[in-house]
């Protein structure tokens, strides 16, 4: 399958741009950026073309994958799905509501593939956890703590403006925090948010089955204090997500074979933009709690 790339920042350069080279049924036919000197600059490392004209991308894939902010991308995927292309998104798959649903109602009527890159459902290890603590079953709750030092030496997305705004750890780990607590202890019918210093929120979950988690979620904790741990506790007793050691890149070459097997098969993937919409849905129930209690 054919595949552009949209984006030219941290994550397309470290992860999407290797990860569809890595993927055996895909074929990196270009680049897309809004700078041209680093567009021409990653499609020269990835040895494909640099596009300056998004539409003429789009002329020449059957795919793409986004590695946008979630504003530019929802809005670019909305005319890559209007044209049949199959999509492959980054969370949050939008940055309102409105714009989440507009999209997934474009895949559905358009009968495009879609698969949202939550980096947890890609990795081997992750998913074999998921897969056992569902089979035994049991579970009453569930906590995930991803408490992030965008400041901290050395981060790659420390230049990232929407990550800085007020409710960026919501939007940016808070969609990695629900799809793993859903993956967990199942679908998610309601959040309540509290808010904390600075950007931190904390997040009480309400899933179909009676079980209730919680997320605590920052980007700006002080480094010697970052925390990420994710668990689950019931009549099984008490389960730790495993350390996460999968590369990037082979949990993305592994969500690109999966949107094309989405697309041949013309089965949904379990995280598909139907499944991203829900999340945004759920992102935005929470920060308007936050807002009305300003």
């Amino acid at each position: 399958m054919r595949f552009g790339l949209v984006g030219t920042g941290p994550w397309a350069k470290l992860t999407h741009g290797p990860g569809l080279r890595a993927a055996p049924d895909a074929d990196l036919v270009g680049v897309w950026g809004r700078d041209a000197a680093r567009t021409a600059a990653i499609a020269a490392d990835l040895e494909v073309s640099a596009y300056g004209d998004y539409a003429e991308l789009l002329e020449s894939v059957d795919a793409l994958a986004f590695a946008v902010p979630p504003k530019v991308q929802a809005s670019m995927a909305l005319e890559a799905a209007a044209v049949g292309k199959h999509l492959l998104l980054d969370k949050p798959v939008a940055d309102s509501l409105e714009d989440a649903r507009a999209l997934a109602d474009e895949v559905a009527d358009e009968g495009v593939a879609s698969v949202v890159f939550f980096t947890h459902r890609f990795e081997p290890p992750m998913r074999r956890f998921f897969t056992d603590v569902r089979a035994k079953g049991g579970w009453k709750g569930g906590w995930s703590r991803m408490l992030a030092a965008l400041d901290a030496p050395g981060n790659p997305f420390t230049d990232s403006p929407w990550r800085r705004e007020q409710r960026g750890a919501l939007w940016d780990v808070g969609p990695h925090a629900l799809s793993n607590l859903t993956a967990m202890l199942g679908p998610i019918t309601g959040v309540t948010a509290v808010g904390g210093e600075g950007d931190l929120v904390h997040l009480v979950v309400a899933h179909e089955s009676g079980a209730t988690s919680t997320a605590s979620l920052s980007l700006f904790a002080p480094p010697e204090g970052s925390n990420f741990e994710t668990g689950i506790w019931g009549e099984s007793g008490t389960a730790i997500l495993p350390q996460s050691e999968t590369p990037a890149v082979e949990s993305f070459a592994l969500a690109v074979q999966e949107l094309v097997a989405a697309a041949e098969s013309g089965e949904p993937h379990p995280v598909d933009v139907a499944f991203g919409a829900r999340v945004v849905e759920l992102l935005a129930s929470a920060e308007g709690q936050l807002n009305a209690a300003r």
